[in-house]
């Protein structure tokens, strides 16, 4: 399995893990303060970029093995991982499997999975629901603008849009991906690492509450909501992400 990643800066080695069909671009805005701090490694997940798109499904246990492989590949024993949505379930398939490996771990706007995981909201499901029907990059841009919190910027919204236009998720990759979240229930091992977990109060696409009860299965957690901001928060709200990450990472 050939899976792409990069690493920038150099310190304490941070693993970030992405989400449903965005590649390690999407990691852009914070890259550069955390990178002052720590060697930052960032991939493409299988089904995506320039990793390999092997047929699916997936699952998180799955991609949990890829994230392993990239550690071991740039010679990195222990790590802190982040994990953002889908990247959160695989960050929490990560540390299950292999505790040892992990330091800190931050799960960034997920959930803990599983039938009492609170449910998509409406109004991302009845977009998934439109978009067929719409024209294709009407509903990319619907897309963007529901994974931001409110009222956000026209040009926020325009540079993702670009950003989405010049790198196209692979069909059934993101179709492989999206199957590896929804299958995912949870992990049964408790999860020692400190762990600070981080959500928008006006995301869209995970509902924030799933921030409390990630915590409420992990001893010590600690939560922290950035108000109004959406799924896609370390977009909106870089220079504040930086600084959560840099304080609770050290």
């Amino acid at each position: 399995m050939n899976i792409e990643w990069e690493s920038s800066g150099e310190g304490s080695p941070l693993l970030l893990i992405q989400g449903l069909g965005y590649g390690r671009w999407g990691w852009e805005p914070i890259v550069p303060g955390l990178a002052a701090r720590h060697r930052v490694v960032c991939f493409d997940n299988r089904g995506i970029g320039e990793s390999d798109k092997p047929e699916g499904p997936y699952t998180a246990a799955q991609m949990a093995g890829d994230a392993l492989q990239v550690l071991d590949e740039a010679g990195i024993e222990r790590a802190h991982v982040l994990g953002a949505s889908l990247g959160g379930m695989i960050a929490q398939e990560l540390v299950a499997a292999a505790p040892e490996r992990v330091d800190r771990l931050v799960l960034c706007c997920t959930t803990p999975g599983g039938p009492n995981a609170v449910p998509m909201p409406e109004v991302t499901l009845r977009l998934f629901a439109e978009a067929p029907s719409l024209p294709p990059e009407i509903a990319l841009r619907r897309f963007v603008e529901n994974a931001l919190g409110e009222d956000p910027p026209t040009e926020l919204v325009d540079e993702l849009f670009a950003r989405r236009v010049a790198n196209p998720p692979d069909q059934a990759g993101w179709q492989a991906q999206a199957a590896a979240g929804m299958g995912f229930q949870g992990v049964d091992a408790e999860i020692a690492s400190p762990t600070l977990i981080l959500a928008g109060t006006a995301d869209n696409v995970v509902d924030y509450r799933n921030a409390e009860l990630l915590a409420a299965r992990i001893p010590g957690a600690r939560v922290e909501l950035l108000e109004g901001s959406g799924h896609l928060f370390f977009w909106e709200q870089p220079d504040e992400s930086v600084r959560i990450l840099n304080g609770f990472l050290g």
